[in-house]
């Protein structure tokens, strides 16, 4: 492997380390300006035409890097972005996930500028994820800056979904794990010190449908049986299911019935949101909310859903790049925290097939999916060089 020449310093790996963060220091600016160019290409979920230019944007941005860019069209999400990368050996690539999609609908740059300030860059999807996207382009360039190419095979995947549930890119993010040493994910670091994920939750989503008998509430009260009263009695079962210690929640949080004040509900229906900390509790929970049964053997009780994000847990292969990431922060010269965190990413879908992950490697700061949303400049410098050193030895 070539190394760098005589101008740096590499007598140590401290030495290799502090030498590369100071790369990345001297290469700040250019990292915000592409997170700049990143976040005023709005790219909201629902827009594919937007999320297309954003994802033109960043193929260029790969293939200037050398990168072969390939699109996974697909009709009704935007396009989903594949770069491979060459190295210098031929073992398998690591992947680089991530995805270009917000949350924030088109126009809201206009009451939501992308603006740095005390520190701080500013903007819709700055933190989520449009940072990751940038940091992975830069600690690729600093790879090949060093060595001259890439020192393995590099695989990027950034999909157009991962807002809305994933649904049409799953499989190709499972197809490349398969292929691959390890899943690196750039979703935003967790709290303000840039904890990396080591355990997600599992998500899912069920409806429980009611469907009663209407009647008049003044003329025929005794008539009806009401569909939004036994709803009422299945949410209170269903929120008994609840251990905030196993990390299990349910939580109703749309909850629909009836047609007018005055009229005994036919139908009512309640949407959960599910959580899960370990696969087993997923099979677990799903067979307790198939159990339940009518207390008003008059109404008709359907239950419907699925945990469809298996949790990342804490596996031996996870806690090993863990271990790595804080070998190397620790050369950069700090301490690197993990965190367990009850949202859920595309790294669930690559550490449920039993492939290393570590999530959380990318953007610092706060106000994901919010109107502050943020991150850390001086953060930036030293997530590529963990990037880096990451990629090249795990």
């Amino acid at each position: 492997m070539t190394k760098d020449d005589g101008n740096s310093p590499f007598k140590s790996t401290r030495q290799q380390a502090q030498s590369r963060l100071r790369y990345f220091e001297q290469h700040r600016d250019q990292i915000v300006d592409t997170i700049v160019r990143l976040v005023e290409l709005e790219s909201p979920s629902d827009n594919k035409q937007a999320v297309d230019r954003c994802s033109a944007f960043a193929a260029e941005e790969f293939a200037a890097l050398g990168g072969h860019a390939h699109f996974h069209r697909v009709n009704d999400f935007g396009n989903h972005l594949q770069v491979d990368f060459s190295g210098e050996t031929q073992q398998k690539p690591v992947l680089l996930l991530g995805h270009y999609d917000t949350v924030y609908p088109l126009g809201t740059l206009a009451t939501m500028p992308c603006r740095k300030g005390n520190g701080r860059l500013r903007g819709p999807g700055v933190l989520d994820m449009k940072s990751g996207i940038a940091l992975m382009l830069h600690a690729i360039q600093g790879l090949q800056a060093w060595y001259g190419q890439l020192p393995r095979p590099v695989t990027v995947l950034l999909v157009s979904d991962e807002e809305i549930g994933s649904e049409s890119s799953r499989h190709i993010t499972e197809s490349l794990a398969k292929q691959s040493s390890a899943v690196l994910v750039l979703e935003p670091s967790y709290g303000p010190k840039g904890a990396v994920k080591t355990a997600r939750k599992g998500v899912g989503q069920y409806s429980v449908k009611v469907t009663g008998v209407a009647a008049h509430s003044g003329l025929d009260f005794e008539k009806g049986q009401s569909a939004i009263l036994e709803l009422a009695r299945q949410i209170l079962a269903i929120s008994k299911l609840v251990e905030v210690k196993r990390g299990l929640t349910l939580n109703a949080g749309l909850v629909q019935g009836g047609t007018r004040v005055n009229v005994v509900a036919a139908e009512a229906t309640a949407s959960l949101d599910v959580r899960v900390a370990r696969m087993k509790d997923a099979a677990s929970i799903d067979k307790k909310l198939r159990s339940l049964k009518p207390f008003n053997r008059k109404c008709k009780l359907e239950i419907s859903g699925a945990v469809d994000r298996p949790p990342m847990e804490r596996t031996a292969g996870v806690a090993m790049l863990y271990i790595k990431a804080s070998q190397i922060a620790r050369e950069l010269g700090w301490k690197l925290s993990e965190a367990a965190v009850g949202g859920g990413s595309d790294g669930n879908f690559t550490a449920g097939l039993g492939i290393p992950t570590l999530d959380g490697l990318g953007g610092v700061g706060d106000g994901a999916h919010a109107v502050h949303e943020f991150i850390t400049i001086a953060e930036l410098p030293r997530r590529a060089a963990l990037l880096a050193g990451l990629m090249e030895s795990v």
